[in-house]
Order: C-alpha cells, then sequence, then structure tokens
C-alpha cells in the first residue's frame, strides 16, 4: 500500500467549504493510527503541491498546519475564502467538517483497489 498516494487521492475528495481531520484521512486511507504520518506528509511536502492541505485541521479543529504554507495565516485565508469561519485559529467541526458517507470511503477504497494502492 502506497500511503502517500492514497493520501493524494482522499484530500482531493474532501468538499470545499469543509475540512477534514489528520485522524479522519488516515482512517479513510486504511490506517486509522497514521494520524501523525498524515502531518509529516504534509508538513514535509510529501504530496502533490495541489493538496487542498488548508482544509485539514487537527481533531479539535485547530488550525495546526502552519508549517505547510507559505506565510502565517494563509491556512486561515484560504479557509475564509470559502465561507468557513475561522475563531481563534479554530474551525467548527460539528458545522464545517467533512462527515463522509460510507458510501465515499467504499468510493475510495474502491479507487485504491483499482490503482493498486
Amino acid at each position: 500500500m502506497d500511503f502517500y498516494k492514497r493520501m493524494e487521492i482522499v484530500c482531493h475528495s474532501i468538499p470545499y467549504g469543509r475540512v477534514c481531520t489528520y485522524g479522519q484521512i488516515a482512517l479513510l486511507c486504511g490506517k486509522p493510527k497514521n494520524a501523525r504520518q498524515v502531518g509529516f506528509a504534509l508538513s514535509h511536502r510529501l504530496l502533490a503541491e495541489d493538496i487542498p492541505a488548508h482544509r485539514i485541521v487537527n481533531s479539535r479543529g485547530i488550525l495546526s498546519g502552519a508549517g505547510a504554507f507559505e506565510y502565517p495565516g494563509l491556512q486561515q485565508k484560504l479557509l475564509k475564502k470559502e465561507g468557513i469561519c475561522v475563531q481563534d485559529m479554530c474551525v467548527d467541526l460539528k458545522k464545517y467538517g467533512w462527515h463522509n458517507t460510507m458510501d465515499e470511503a467504499e468510493a475510495l477504497l474502491a479507487e485504491f483497489e483499482r490503482l493498486s494502492l
């Protein structure tokens, strides 16, 4: 399994105007205990440049990916541009979180299998 290739697919699946947690990405990649690896990949720029990294927050909705952006405040600016309210560097996950469905998870799994990931 190529975890980083799976991550790219999952990250591209995060809907506009929604955020996703590191743990949720790890779970959707089939490695539920690898949230830190998600953060590592983002902070070390191991993924394609067009990943919407600004949509990824920690488990409490806190914007914690500052190291992955060109300048401080860019993640917040990009989220606000998508209509996501950011208060005190935090996003309301109940309101703005991507609550993926089982159908979406199964579609991701099918895509991984199709690509032999």
